[in-house]
C-alpha cells in the first residue's frame, strides 16, 4: 500500500470537494482527493445538475419547435431522435469532466481512485484502483448525497427509478408517475412530458415546489398543467409493484386509495447525506437525526482536524452551496476570512418558465412577523419577453417596510436562473429596493422586469 503525505485530504470530488481541493492548492496546500467513481465531478456533474439541464434544454427546443415555432414564421416537420439527444447530453458531461481533470493537473492535486475511509485522526485509507494510506494534517468530507427510496416502492433501476435512471431512458415512457414535486421531479417530469410521455406528479404537500415562494409556485403549477402535466397534491404513493412490463401503483389522497397502471415510476422525494463507510463513529463523530455530519462555524466536526461540507452537512442540498462551503472551509484553514452568507444562496427550478428565488419568501416574512412591502412586475409587460413570446411569469421583490432593504426576490419567468444573480448580489451587499430601482438596465432586456418590480415596491412602476 502506497503512503502519501499531504496537508489536506478531500474525500469526494463533487462540486464541494473538487472546488475545495482547487482552492486549497491555490493557497499553497499539498492536496490529495479521493473519489470512488472513475469520473470526477460528483453527482451534480455526472448524473445530476449538468445532464438534466442538457436534457431540459434539448427537450425545450423540441417542444417549442413542435408547438411554438409557427408563430415565429418557422414551419416544417420535427422528429425526435432520442439517442442523439442522449449523445449530446453525454458529450456535455464528458467535456466538463475532462475540464475538472485538467484543473487537478494544473494545480498538482493528487487524485486517488477508490473509496476513502477515515482510518484514524489524520489518516485516510483508500480501497479501490489505488490502494493507499493518506496521512494528512486535515481531512475534509465532501461525499454528497444519494436519492431517498420509498418503503413501498424500492428502486429496481428499470421500472421504479431514481433521477439517475430517469436521465437515461432509452425510449419515452407512455405513462410516467413522478413522486415528489420538488425541483428534481418537476424538471424530469417536464423533460419527458415535452418528449411525449403522459406525466402525473404525486406530492404529499398541498403545493408544488414547497421550498419556493408560494404565490409563484402556484402560478407555475397552472402553467405546467397547461403544458400537459397532471398533479395529485396532498397525496401519497403507498405502494408500487413492477410486473409484466408495467408498474401497479396505489395512491392515497383524502383518505381514499386508488390503484392504476403506469410504465415507470420516478421517485424524487429528496436526497439524504451519503456518509456510509466513512468510519465516523470510530473517530467520535455522531450523525444528527437526519444522518448529517454536525459541524461548527469553521466546518469542523467533533473530531479535531476532520471537516465536512455540502450535502453531508445541514442546509439546502445545492451544488453552489457546497462550492461556497468548500472555499470558505479551506480559506478558514489557511487563516483567511472565509464565510458563507446563507441568506444569499439562490434556489432554482429549471422548468420552463424557470422559478428562482433568493432570501426570504413572503410566507417566511409573515411567520417571522416582519413588516414588508412587496413589488411585482409581470413579464407580459416586458418588451424583450414579448419579443421572445414569453409572457408568463413575474418578478417579486420583498423589502423591509421601514429600511427598504431587500429581504427576498422571487422570479417566475424566462431565464430566471440567470436573472436571479442580480438579486443575489443585491442581498449580499445589503441593497435596498431603491438601489435596484435607481440602476440603469439595458433596454430591451429581461432584467428590466427586476427594475420595474423594485419601482413597484413603492408603487411607481413605469410600465404597469
Amino acid at each position: 500500500m502506497n503512503a502519501i503525505t499531504c496537508d489536506l485530504a478531500v474525500i469526494g470530488a463533487g462540486p464541494g470537494g473538487y472546488v475545495a481541493a482547487i482552492r486549497a492548492a491555490q493557497l499553497g496546500m499539498r492536496v490529495a482527493c479521493v473519489e470512488k467513481h472513475p469520473a470526477l465531478g460528483g453527482t451534480c456533474l455526472r448524473i445530476g445538475c449538468i445532464p438534466s439541464k442538457a436534457l431540459l434544454d434539448s427537450s425545450e427546443l423540441y417542444a417549442k419547435a413542435r408547438r411554438e415555432f409557427r408563430v415565429h414564421g418557422i414551419t416544417g416537420d420535427v422528429g425526435l431522435d432520442l439517442p442523439a439527444m442522449h449523445h449530446r447530453k453525454d458529450r456535455v458531461v464528458e467535456g466538463l469532466v475532462r475540464g475538472v481533470d485538467g484543473l487537478f493537473r494544473k494545480h498538482h492535486i493528487t487524485r486517488l481512485a477508490g473509496t476513502g475511509r477515515i482510518a484514524a485522526s489524520g489518516e485516510v485509507s483508500v480501497d479501490g484502483a489505488d490502494h493507499a494510506l493518506v496521512r494528512a494534517e486535515r481531512i475534509l468530507v465532501a461525499t454528497g448525497s444519494e436519492p431517498i427510496p420509498l418503503p413501498g416502492a424500492p428502486f429496481d433501476g428499470t421500472r421504479i427509478v431514481s433521477s439517475e435512471e430517469a436521465l437515461a431512458f432509452r425510449e419515452v415512457p407512455d405513462r410516467l408517475l413522478v413522486v415528489g414535486a420538488g425541483a428534481i421531479g418537476l424538471e424530469l417530469g417536464s423533460v419527458w412530458s415535452r418528449l411525449g410521455a403522459r406525466v402525473r406528479v404525486v406530492e404529499m404537500m398541498d403545493r408544488i415546489a414547497p421550498e419556493m415562494d408560494g404565490q409563484l409556485a402556484r402560478s407555475l403549477e397552472r402553467i405546467l398543467v397547461r403544458q400537459g402535466l397532471a398533479f395529485d397534491l396532498s397525496a401519497k404513493l403507498r405502494e408500487a409493484r413492477a410486473a409484466d412490463g408495467h408498474v401497479s401503483v396505489t395512491i392515497e389522497a383524502g383518505g381514499d386509495a386508488r390503484t392504476e397502471l403506469v410504465d415507470v415510476v420516478l421517485v424524487a422525494v429528496g436526497r439524504r447525506a451519503y456518509t456510509a463507510g466513512l468510519g465516523l463513529d470510530e473517530i467520535g463523530v455522531a450523525l444528527d437525526a437526519r444522518g448529517r455530519i454536525p459541524v461548527d462555524d469553521r466546518y469542523e466536526t467533533a473530531s479535531p482536524g476532520i471537516y465536512a461540507i455540502g450535502d453531508a452537512i445541514a442546509g439546502p442540498m445545492l451544488a453552489h452551496k457546497a462550492e461556497e462551503e468548500g472555499i470558505a472551509c479551506v480559506e478558514l484553514m489557511a487563516e483567511r476570512a472565509g464565510q458563507v452568507n446563507y441568506d444569499a444562496i439562490p434556489g432554482v427550478v429549471y422548468t420552463w418558465p424557470e422559478l428562482a428565488g433568493v432570501g426570504r419568501t413572503e410566507e417566511q416574512c409573515h411567520e417571522q412577523g416582519l413588516d414588508v412591502k412587496i413589488g411585482t412586475f409581470a413579464f407580459a409587460a416586458n418588451g424583450r419577453a414579448r419579443a421572445m413570446e414569453e409572457r408568463d411569469g413575474v418578478v417579486k421583490i420583498i423589502a423591509d417596510a421601514r429600511t427598504d432593504r431587500v429581504l427576498g426576490v422571487h422570479i417566475l419567468g424566462p431565464r430566471a436562473s440567470d436573472l436571479i444573480a442580480e438579486a443575489v448580489i443585491a442581498i449580499e451587499f445589503g441593497a435596498s429596493a431603491e438601489d435596484i430601482a435607481r440602476t440603469s438596465h439595458a433596454h430591451p432586456s429581461l432584467p428590466e422586469a427586476m427594475r420595474e418590480a423594485a419601482l413597484a415596491v413603492d408603487g411607481r412602476a413605469i410600465h404597469q
